[in-house]
């Protein structure tokens, strides 16, 4: 049995174990331990957990989404009602600052406003992400932070080295020009990978991380 043949029904299985996640209409494709998902499913939050289920599987190197949201009539929402339910869903988080809004075309939901740190960002994606009525989500949500970047890059290297899913002789480094980080190295697997991100967002004042690390699977 091929790799990639060993890889794809991983992947599957894997989804199938997933109780957040209906298979059913999921393709899965696998080349060079890269994995493409293709085909429908019928919410947002099952489009971002297929993603993560196939990224937990040893041997994938990167998870492409190509994942249609086809929402069940009764599911539909008109998009002046979801905007609504998305401001009030912000507003009421209390991570998510002030001022950060949605707007909604065809279900498409868009986030934008200003925040200080990263985290901030995640937060609204999630405290929209799981709302009836998504189609899709886009985070234009900017960064504006007067710290700089360049304090934090020892205090990420430190995080990286206290990280469970970071191995020990790590070869991640962090370097910083103006409000953004770009990160080198090699990590073995996506959900290292996501920690070495996720640490680096968690700085203060980085408005950009660009992300040049490899994985070897």
């Amino acid at each position: 049995m091929s790799k990639t043949k060993d890889i794809r029904e991983a992947v599957e299985k894997e989804l199938g174990f997933d109780p957040l996640v209906d298979p059913a209409s999921i393709v899965v494709k696998i080349m060079n331990g890269q994995v493409a998902l293709n085909g429908t499913v019928p919410n947002y939050p099952q489009y971002l957990e297929a993603a993560a289920a196939a990224q937990r599987v040893s041997g994938v190197t990167k998870v492409h989404n190509h994942l249609e949201v086809v929402l069940p009539p009764g599911d539909q929402r008109d998009d002046s009602t979801l905007t609504t339910a998305a401001d009030t869903a912000l507003a009421q988080n209390i991570t998510v600052p002030y001022g950060v809004k949605a707007t909604v075309k065809n279900g498409n939901l868009t986030l934008t406003g200003t925040v200080s740190y990263g985290s901030q960002r995640t937060a609204a994606e999630s405290a929209v992400a799981g709302l009836t009525g998504i189609r899709h989500l886009k985070d234009d949500i900017e960064i504006e932070n007067d710290a700089d970047p360049l304090d934090a890059t020892q205090l990420i290297q430190d995080a990286l080295h206290r990280h469970a899913l970071v191995a020990d002789d790590s070869d991640v480094a962090v370097d910083a020009e103006g409000k953004a980080l770009t990160l080198t190295g090699h990590v073995r697997t996506l959900a290292e990978h996501d920690a070495v991100i996720s640490a680096a967002w968690m700085a203060n004042g980085v408005a950009e991380v660009r992300d040049n690390l490899s994985i070897t699977g």
